[in-house]
């Protein structure tokens, strides 16, 4: 049965989803909770603090790195880093965004990651992204609900039940609207929702989201459905540890607790934002260069350092357990995932593992293994990425969901909640 707190945390969950239909919304999001919580926000172009018992976020592009420096810190004092990522698989606005035909307007838009097609067939979607405007701002829009996939009936199309193929160009463009698109610009939408003027757009950056919010549901309030929990889930519960532990000042722990939540991990991560990017280390680089910290004793300090890298995981399905590993099956609210490949798509080892499953024992949250049927290749995630760019220990961790990369995916309250409480824990010791 999902408790208070945890139902009180899914609650809040919901609320971030909400507020984050693009990875630039979730960076911008992200650090609004934390300067409400008493975080500087840091611009990348100023000078920084040179000592230590504050608390601090930056935001480049969709992603963001906050921190909290114990006041007792030292230039090899370790940090603690919980990796997550911000965006989710989609759809992406084209360059020239209007179309449509036959009296419909619709939306020019490309496939983003590997988005499970079919589950964006008939439900309402926003548009929402980052707009460059001519005087050099970047302002944020979210149309709220304005699109919809609407699928073939099944009258004129007989044997769809036979399997659904989406044909990637003509068969996911969106309707937004009826009229002309010479005499209509989707951009105006946009546009109207940032309250700016849309002939002073320069530039954008916008996808679809589902316009639906998150839903507790199911026997006992097991049950957590929602849009984009690869990987807002893992960001929240990042912000919620952030807040529970350097929320009212300074941390009083032997660790630097940062969270990184970085964009593009499901295109590999190779930007300025992603986790293959110099995102990470430029921060770190700055944080130790403020505790006085040498070249040797930066290392020394990454040589002690720990990263949990949290992303979602393959739950058992009970329609297809054949697709999961015969004795490894995690599910839905037995507690999150410790995930574990031989071929080094996660980066989790057996030193990894034990001080894995030590932060879970501190926490009270019991913990499950996730590996992959060796006929059915997993993915991967930021975890060796990290671990190949900074050389320090990392372990892949995260929940077991249902419907990874569907337009609204199924993952358990409970478990969600305990995710949280590890990343407490890891951050404090």
């Amino acid at each position: 049965m999902a408790h208070t707190a945890a139902l009180h945390h899914a609650h809040d969950l919901a609320d971030f989803v909400d507020a984050s239909p693009s990875s630039y919304h979730a960076a911008e999001e992200t650090a609004r909770r934390l300067e409400d919580a008493g975080f500087t926000r840091l611009d990348e172009t100023a000078d920084w603090p040179q000592q230590p018992g504050g608390c601090y976020v930056v935001v480049r592009d969709g992603a963001a790195i906050a921190w909290a420096v114990p006041t007792t810190a030292t230039a090899t004092t370790p940090a603690h880093i919980f990796g997550a990522h911000t965006d989710s698989p989609g759809f992406k606005l084209k360059p020239r965004p209007t179309t449509g035909t036959h009296g419909w307007l619709q939306a020019a838009v490309e496939i983003y990651g590997g988005p499970l097609l079919n589950s964006w067939l008939d439900r309402e979607l926003r548009l929402a992204g980052r707009l460059a405007l001519a005087d050099g701002a970047v302002v944020l829009a979210d149309t709220g609900p304005l699109l919809r996939l609407p699928q073939l009936a099944i009258h004129l199309d007989r044997n769809v039940n036979n399997g659904l193929a989406l044909n990637k160009q003509t068969e996911t463009q969106p309707v937004w609207g009826l009229g002309n698109p010479v005499d209509e610009d989707i951009l105006g939408e946009l546009a109207s929702s940032a309250g700016v003027d849309p002939l002073t757009i320069r530039g954008f950056d916008a996808v679809v989201a589902d316009a639906a919010r998150g839903a507790i549901f199911g026997k006992d309030n097991a049950f957590f459905a929602s849009g984009r929990l690869d990987d807002l889930a893992s960001v929240h519960a990042g912000i919620i540890a952030l807040q529970t532990i350097a929320g009212t000042g300074a941390p009083e722990g032997q660790v630097i607790p940062v969270l990184a939540a970085f964009d593009h991990e499901e295109l590999g991560s190779a930007s300025r934002s992603g986790a293959a990017g110099p995102f990470l280390e430029d921060i770190l680089e700055r944080i130790y260069a403020g505790l006085g910290a040498t070249t040797s004793e930066t290392h020394r300090a990454y040589a002690a350092s720990w990263c949990l890298s949290s992303d979602v995981g393959h739950s058992v399905h009970p329609n297809y357990v054949g697709r999961h590993d015969p004795v490894v099956q995690p599910v839905l609210g037995s507690g999150p995932i410790l995930k574990i490949n031989a071929n080094q798509r996660y980066a989790t080892d057996a030193v990894g593992a034990a001080a894995w499953n030590g932060w879970c024992e501190a926490s009270g949250v019991l913990s499950q293994e996730f590996v992959s049927n060796n006929d059915v290749p997993c993915g991967s995630t930021i975890g060796p990425i990290t671990a190949t760019r900074l050389g320090i220990r990392t372990v892949d961790v995260g929940i077991p969901i249902l419907s990874m990369h569907s337009a609204r995916e199924l993952a358990g309250v409970n478990d969600l909640y305990d995710l949280a409480q590890v990343a407490t824990t890891f951050f404090s010791e």
